[in-house]
């Protein structure tokens, strides 16, 4: 009977376990990023009353005889689901869709999240707002003037530096597609304005200096007469200022000297594709390639103290592929247009806006409409990730059964994406709660009435002697 007492006790104890978890998961319903837990029992030790025996000639086998002492709680498991996607419209909240955690970092202690309810401080930091810790990740870095990523390194903080300055880029490549009408007359001798203006083709871009100064590219075509295939171009900066810029055009590595001339030939083939160019020089373009005309020209210098008062500026005009279409300055029988030219300049912006892709890269939008890689956030996976160790604050450490952290960015290695202005909400189920509820209240109260019958049982010896 001491045995059936002590069983019901084990049996008492562990159902509360059991509800202590229910009643967890329930109160973690609404929680970012929760996980619910899970009990399962085992049965406890046996006391044998009899082993077992082999057969003989003469009798069967006898199986033992064993009276349990109870049960234990065999684990509280973890269970990492996906739970439901909230959106939320904010830029800086994050989910993770499939495996895979947050890091974050307090001091020296690293951390690992499912709730990516992120925001800036202060400075500019991405952390969790909740309790201050950094999320890690990897800032990109300048080189040759290009953001590049270098996830190899060890993680670090994040900034995103809201309100500060981009400096103004100089136009380096202006890429050229239009297409000219092979329509278009030849102007003849002592041609009027009006047939002038309808045998030739302009083309303007915007473009900037180093000092960020806007400045308007004038790219002018004229059939060369007696030619059905072949343009004059005259290339003009500013062509509108009070004083005429000193433009130059070359083909070679640098452009020729300013005033030297700024025009060019661009011959096609017949069939409307780009042939080459001959620059003013007599240079000709080779048969195969890019195209690249050289082009330079000269701005005031706005520093007293410097020599000279003009500032020579250069860029690359990228006039296409030989033998190409896309993308490439075309002659066809169709309206002359300049629909696809690009240009790799800007005036100084502010960065007004981040975004955060799948691939958790961190992209900053800048009021001068340059977009610029600022970092990437990390992820991490484990082994085992029903071996972290809870550290409360939605946050999980690595413990001696989880294995280490493999940190590395999303989409790579098991780890899943990256769904930025989304929440993952927790993957508790009320009606699956709720049944456990019923469930571990039924095995409370059966274990409850174990030991009072083995009490009145108890009562019955004592009496036995009245």
């Amino acid at each position: 009977m001491m045995r059936s007492l002590f069983a019901g006790v084990s049996g008492l104890q562990n159902h509360q376990t059991r509800m202590d978890v229910i009643g967890n998961n329930i109160a973690n319903i609404n929680t970012v990023g929760f996980k619910k837990g899970r009990v399962n029992f085992q049965d406890l030790l046996y006391q044998q009353l009899q082993g077992a025996s082999r057969p003989t000639e003469d009798l069967g086998g006898v199986n033992p005889k064993e009276v349990g002492l109870g049960m234990s709680i065999a684990s509280i498991d973890t269970v990492h689901t996906q739970g439901s996607f909230q959106s939320t419209g904010i830029g800086s909240d994050l989910a993770i869709q499939d495996t895979g955690f947050f890091v974050l970092k307090e001091g020296a202690n690293f951390y690992y999240t499912r709730a990516g309810a992120f925001n800036l401080d202060e400075t500019g930091t991405l952390v969790n707002p909740a309790n201050g810790m950094k999320v890690q990740g990897w800032m990109a870095q300048d080189i040759a003037g290009v953001q590049t990523l270098d996830v190899s390194r060890d993680v670090e903080n994040l900034i995103i530096p809201v309100g500060s300055k981009d400096p103004a880029r100089a136009t380096t490549m202006v890429n050229f597609a239009c297409n000219l009408d092979k329509r278009i007359p030849e102007i003849p001798e002592g041609a009027t304005a009006l047939e002038v203006q309808r045998g030739t083709w302009n083309t303007n871009i915007k473009i900037y200096d180093t000092f960020g100064e806007e400045h308007i590219l004038q790219v002018e075509f004229t059939r060369i007469p007696g030619t059905a295939n072949s343009w004059n171009a005259a290339v003009v900066v500013d062509p509108q200022a009070e004083v005429a810029t000193n433009t130059a055009i070359g083909l070679g590595e640098a452009a020729p000297g300013a005033g030297e001339g700024a025009a060019f030939a661009v011959n096609f083939s017949n069939n409307g594709t780009l042939l080459g160019v001959v620059d003013g020089a007599g240079n000709e373009s080779g048969g195969v390639g890019n195209v690249i005309m050289n082009v330079a020209y000269d701005v005031q210098n706005t520093d007293p103290d410097a020599e000279g008062g003009q500032v020579r500026q250069e860029f690359a005009l990228n006039l296409g592929t030989v033998g190409g279409f896309v993308n490439s300055i075309t002659q066809y029988a169709e309206s002359s247009s300049s629909k696809a030219v690009m240009q790799d300049g800007y005036t100084m912006g502010y960065l007004d806006n981040y975004k955060i892709d799948s691939s958790g890269i961190i992209t900053g939008v800048y009021s001068n409409g340059s977009n610029r890689t600022i970092g990437q956030i990390a992820l991490a996976s484990f082994t085992n990730q029903g071996g972290l160790e809870k550290a409360g604050n939605n946050a999980y450490v690595v413990s001696t059964n989880s294995g280490a952290a493999n940190i590395g960015p999303s989409g790579i290695a098991g780890k899943g994406t990256i769904v930025a202005g989304t929440l993952e909400m927790s993957n508790v189920d009320m009606a699956e709660q709720f049944t456990d509820m019923i469930v571990t209240q039924r095995g409370f109260q059966a274990n409850s009435r174990t030991i009072q019958t083995a009490d009145q049982l108890l009562q019955e010896l004592l009496s036995l002697k009245r």
